[in-house]
């Protein structure tokens, strides 16, 4: 069965961090660009961040640009992004999900193949 978990959400201050965890079970991630999307309540799916599977390119929506981290461990079939300076507006669900794609990566949602269930960040204090 082809799976991806997300893990590592939490409640956290303003100015924390927190550190999100995708891992993929039943298929390698070696050949998928894997993505970060959030959905705050009452919002649409925003894209936040992408990487290759390939050739390290990223990409980082403006509005966590200096802030958030992708990165990716083939050998641990595992994706984090790291998040800083965390902000009241970055409270959302937070999902990583999978596109086939050999080189580059998009940030749309419609290119994406596999979803994780989601994990909630809430930043408060």
């Amino acid at each position: 069965q082809l799976q991806l978990v997300e893990s590592g959400g939490g409640l956290v201050q303003p100015v924390g961090s927190l550190r999100l965890s995708c891992a993929a079970s039943g298929f390698t991630l070696d050949y998928y660009a894997i993505g970060w999307f959030r959905q705050a309540p009452g919002k649409g799916r925003e894209g936040v961040s992408c990487v290759s599977s390939s050739d390290g390119s990223t990409y980082y929506a403006d509005s966590v640009k200096g802030r958030f981290t992708i990165s990716r461990d083939n050998a641990k079939n595992t994706v984090y992004l790291q998040m800083n300076s965390l902000k009241p507006e970055d409270t959302a669900v937070y999902f990583c999900a999978a596109d086939y794609r050999l080189s580059g990566c998009i940030i749309r949602a419609v290119a994406y193949d596999y979803w994780g269930q989601g994990t909630q960040v809430t930043v408060s204090s």
